[in-house]
Order: C-alpha cells, then structure tokens, then sequence
C-alpha cells in the first residue's frame, strides 16, 4: 500500500526555497536603537574631528552623516529595506526641519539677548528730546505711537476695500471677465516692492498738498494700505471658496437674499480663516521701511497728528538709529537701542499672530453634535 506525502510539507520545503519578501517584517530594533545610534554618531564624529583638528561644526556634519548611514544600515539588516527606507526618509525630514529652524532660533535668540539689555519703562515711555538724541538715552515712545498711527490708518483703508473686492469676486463676478482681469491685478499688486508703494504715495501728496516733500503719517497709511490691500484680497477670497456651496443653496431654498446670505451664513462661516488673513497682512505691512522713510520720514519726538508732520515708526527709528552707532562716544547707547526697538517690533508681531489664532478659534462655527 503506498502512501502520499502530506502536501503541507512539500509547501513547507517549497516556501523554503523561496527568498525572504522584503517588504514582510523579519526583526524588529530596539526603541533605543536612534539614541544608540546618535551617541554612536556623536562618539565617531567628534574623534574623527579631533583626529583632523576640525572644528565643532565640521564634527556635526560628520556625526550626521554617520547617524545618517549607520541607522537605516542597521535597519535593513535586522529589519526590512522599507522599513529601512522609511527610517532614512524620516532622518532627511528632520534633518531639514533643523536647518529650517537654525536660522529661526539663532535670530530670536539673538535679538532677544541683546534686546533685553535695553528693555525698561523708561524706554518704552520717552522719546528723544533733549539730550537723549546725542546720548542715545531716550526711548521708544514717539515710534510706538507712529506705528500704531499708520498701521490702524492702512488697516482702516485696505480691510473693507480688500473683503468687499474678496465678496464680489466670489459672490457675484465668479467666472466674468472683469473678475479675471481684477485678480490679476490683484497677483501683480502683491509683487509690487514696497518702496513703489511710497512713491505713489509720495506723488499723489504732492499733487494734493502742491508740497514738493510732504510728511505726513496718512501718507505712510496709504502707502501701507496698497501693500496690504492684495494679501486682504487673496487670503478672504480663499477662505470663502472654502465655505460649501450647499450653505448658500439651503439659505436660497429658505428665500433668503444673497446679500443676507452673504452677511449671515458665508461671512460668519469663514470669519476664523478671514480675521486670521487680515491680521497677517497687518503684521506683514508693521514692519515696512522703505515706502516710510519716503513719505513719513523720521522724527525724534512723539506727534499725534496724522495730516501734519513727520513722524517715526519702529522700522524707520531702527534704521536712523542704526546710523548713529557709528558714534565713538555714544554708539554703544545707541546700538542697544536699535536691538531693543527691534525686540519690541517682534514681540508686536508675534502678538497679532497669537490674536490672529485667538480670534479664529473663538468665531470659528461650532460644529453640531
């Protein structure tokens, strides 16, 4: 009587033969194994740096590129080459968000460094009357002031143009020509340098007022306001394409007009994106200098006046006073206060961002249960 070999062994024998899937798990590493691996890394590279009399940054590099070959090496070959291959992509990726960040960290580290030492109440609260101008010992008030003037001046202007042009291209010019020909305009607008922005400014002043050099702080609004105008544009015409079209058709089916429409249901829908791009624009144009320093100037002392006179703002007192630490006998004053101006000019963005988010998430519409 003969007999048949069970087919599972000769599966078995035959599954042998074959070679190992790459793709299928084979081993695992430790969890660890990346901090085995970078004092590995860090070892190597600094021995290899002494070995060569480099210094530090060479030994960073050549850590790197010792944790960058030593761990997806060790990975495919107690792992898989996917594995192996998505633990390299995974070091490329975190490699760039460290350079991406170094410069970030090394500038807010060293204006906060340096900044700091100028930071107090009197600075905050003084301007450059008297002999502070000579000694660089006054303060920052008198730019504060100017900022704030021709920041709200430009918001004032450019916010209800730039969402009601953002309404009607979304609203009611979506698909016509004159809605083409206008958000070209739009995307020219927003790649115009901003020194040509001062210059209309300038020119159209000087029409008005026959004054062949006006100073004025509605000028700077203006001059600010054609900056901010596009981004307004941009930003709340992206945020109400968002808004679905089924809200609008619900609110049509109700009998609802499309102007309510528009304020009641689409406006409120997209408010978190469209305060989040205003205020954007905002603290993109706080920090403007050039197109300033054409039709504002500079000035030392505080002025409260927006139609008369010049006036300072943060940029443009760091630029004047960045020319005066040249000064043998009182440049080192003056150099503090250009690092502390700054601080302050980064502390006011960094604010609007923290208030941009703020406000969203607060008029964000609450999703249903």
């Amino acid at each position: 009587m003969t007999t048949t070999p069970p087919t599972q062994d000769l599966d078995h024998s035959a599954a042998d033969l074959l070679p190992p899937d790459p793709t299928q798990p084979q081993g695992q590493l430790p969890r660890t194994a990346p901090l085995i691996v970078g004092v590995a890394a860090v070892a190597a590279g600094a021995l290899v740096g002494l070995i060569l009399g480099s210094g530090l940054a060479v030994m960073v590099v050549l850590a790197w590129a010792v944790y960058a070959v030593a761990y997806p090496t060790w990975s495919a070959a107690v792992e898989n080459r996917r594995k192996a291959t998505d633990r390299l992509v995974t070091v490329l990726v975190w490699t760039a968000f460290g350079l991406a960040m170094i410069p970030l960290v090394s500038l807010i580290l060293t204006v906060v460094i340096k900044g700091s030492r100028a930071i107090s109440w009197h600075f905050l609260t003084s301007d450059q009357t008297g002999r502070a101008l000579i000694e660089g010992t006054g303060g920052i008030f008198h730019a504060l002031v100017g900022s704030m003037m021709v920041t709200v001046i430009a918001a004032v202007i450019a916010i209800p143009i730039g969402v009601l042009t953002a309404v009607w291209l979304v609203e009611y010019g979506k698909g016509s020509r004159l809605a083409s020909v206008i958000t070209f305009l739009v995307d020219v607008m927003t790649g115009i340098p901003s020194i040509v922005a001062g210059l209309f400014a300038l020119a159209f002043f000087q029409i008005v007022l026959s004054d062949p050099l006006p100073r004025l702080a509605i000028g700077g609004g203006v001059a600010l306001s054609l900056l901010m105008i596009p981004t307004v544009i941009r930003s709340v015409e992206e945020m109400l394409k968002l808004v679905p079209d089924d809200l609008r058709e619900a609110s049509y089916a109700l009998g609802v007009p499309k102007w309510r429409t528009i304020v009641k249901v689409v406006l409120p829908t997209a408010v978190a994106g469209i305060v989040t791009g205003v205020t954007l624009s905002i603290a993109r144009v706080a920090g403007e200098t050039a197109p300033l320093l054409l039709i504002v100037g500079t000035a030392y002392t505080t002025n409260w006046n927006p139609f008369d006179g010049a006036l300072a703002t943060l940029p443009t007192f760091i630029y004047s006073a960045l020319a005066r630490t040249g000064n043998p006998q009182y440049g080192a004053a003056w150099s503090d206060q250009v690092w502390g101006a700054a601080l302050v000019l980064i502390v006011i963005v960094m604010t609007l961002n923290v208030v941009a988010r703020v406000i969203g998430a607060v008029f964000a519409p609450k999703a249903g249960r």
